[in-house]
């Protein structure tokens, strides 16, 4: 028995390879299907199925493109209604692969058709359960992301608490736990970083398995203080739900290497966003004027998500040499297919060529600290979140949100230099990317974030436990 766990960090995404007796099943996979086929063939194994959770929404999953490059059959569960072939599996419905068994266990709340996959061994004993969304370490699926559902969250979240209590507590505690994400999903509130765990364990600290907990109570608890999905995910359920184009032709139509004259006409023909993926500083030090930041070595395609919002917008990108094809993957990855060239050269070849260019401020903790120390009125505009703001912040700071700015810049003064910072240094550049494209020109980021400022003498404030924030 091979059991394998592929975990995607830009995505906090797990998908698995299962094997035995030469056959093999995937469950969850992303949509560059490669990996996949490759471990099959190493093994001298055949994919006998491409089993699916649930219709995923923060990214596109790559059942299409594995089923046609295998012949597997993708499996749902119950109530799932595709509009491409699929089996839709009933629930204890079991399913062979070589000498293991798994079975669909049906497990309703985070969507409707979400399905938790029972794992048994050779000898038929209960040995993991991959729940998708349903369960993750520390945490459950939020129950407000479901497309086009008739029910209410409070409604979903009550099918959430039965589908915990009646399928995956009576399992054994020994059982191992392996969800679809882990910390820094959209998908979850309050994941932990471990990416696996025993269903004891999780009975006994996740807050969301007490054994007195009220459906009352579960409810209340699992749908208090939910952010807003980002933008995407409707698009990407559809798209996961309906159909896409093969990732193959994505990548052949992103991978169109622009000369520096060719890259600008391009996107004075299209009108296409230019999206600068290198590190934040190399982005300040040197950029086409109105790019848009999302540095690849970060949160790329949940950030893509949250501020791209149109997703069939045309994509001209700047990236490191060597990483073009990583750039186009991961766009796609999340619903973003139409990226139509990037800039052969990178940056230097811009450069080179005499086009305009723009530049942002970026300054040390603790040239900053020693500024505000001078001049305490100073604009300092927090771009973190609402609950790392909340835990702990500079006095005077406000808070502006990156995951909202479009909704906020407006309230932001445009005669005032702003001192823009994040936690480390990623977001506070992408924020200033967005605020110079909209004509603020007295920006200046901060490096390291508030790592870097909290380890300076500027006035903060009290610390703050995250998890009493309410």
């Amino acid at each position: 028995m091979r059991v394998e766990q592929i975990y995607t960090g830009c995505l906090a995404q797990g998908a698995y390879y299962i094997e035995s007796d030469g056959e093999a099943a995937i469950i969850d996979p992303l949509r560059e299907v490669k990996p996949y086929l490759a471990k099959a063939a190493d093994s001298g194994a055949r994919i006998k199925y491409v089993l699916e959770t649930h219709f995923h929404a923060d990214f596109v999953s790559g059942h299409l493109d594995l089923a046609t490059a295998t012949g597997a059959p993708i499996v749902f569960g119950p109530n799932a209604a595709p509009t491409f072939k699929a089996h839709i599996a009933t629930d204890g419905e079991e399913l062979q692969v070589g000498k293991l068994t798994l079975k669909v266990l049906h497990t309703p709340g985070h969507t409707m058709e979400s399905t938790t996959y029972l794992l048994k061994d050779e000898n038929g004993e209960d040995f993991a359960i991959f729940t998708g969304d349903t369960l993750f370490i520390g945490d459950v699926g939020r129950p407000d992301l479901a497309a086009k559902s008739d029910l209410t969250q409070e409604q979903l979240a009550g099918h959430l608490y039965d589908s915990l209590r009646n399928k995956i507590m009576p399992l054994a505690d020994e059982v191992l736990v392996y969800p679809a994400h882990g910390a820094g999903s959209a998908c979850g509130k309050n994941m932990s970083k471990e990416t696996y765990d025993t269903l004891g364990n999780q009975k006994k600290t996740n807050y969301a398995l007490r054994v007195d907990m009220t459906k009352e109570e579960f409810v209340c608890e699992v749908t208090d203080g939910l952010m807003p999905p980002p933008n995407y995910f409707p698009f990407n359920v559809q798209l996961n739900k309906e159909g896409y184009n093969s990732i193959s032709n994505i990548l052949e139509r992103g991978l169109n290497a622009l000369s520096p004259d060719a890259f600008e006409a391009a996107a004075t023909e299209t009108g296409a966003l230019i999206l600068d993926t290198r590190k934040p500083q190399a982005f300040a030090q040197g950029f086409i004027p109105n790019a848009l930041f999302i540095g690849i070595d970060g949160g790329f395609a949940p950030w893509v998500g949250a501020l791209i919002l149109d997703l069939k917008q045309p994509i001209l990108f700047i990236a490191d040499a060597g990483r073009e094809e990583e750039v186009v993957t991961r766009l796609a990855r999340v619903g973003y297919d139409n990226t139509i060239g990037y800039l052969e050269g990178g940056f230097a070849a811009w450069e080179k060529a005499g086009k305009p260019v723009d530049t942002i401020k970026s300054i040390l903790a603790e040239e900053f600290t020693a500024q505000y120390t001078h001049d305490p009125s100073i604009k300092v505009v927090d771009v973190r979140k609402p609950g790392e703001y909340q835990a702990e912040h500079i006095e005077t700071a406000c808070s502006s949100p990156l995951d909202f700015i479009y909704d906020n810049f407006s309230s932001l003064p445009t005669d005032e230099t702003l001192y823009i910072h994040c936690a480390g240094g990623y977001r506070s550049m992408i924020a200033a990317s967005i605020l110079k494209a909209r004509g603020f020109e007295k920006l200046v980021d901060v490096q390291g974030g508030y790592g870097a400022i909290s380890k300076t003498n500027i006035p903060r404030t009290n610390a703050v436990c995250p998890s009493t924030i309410k």
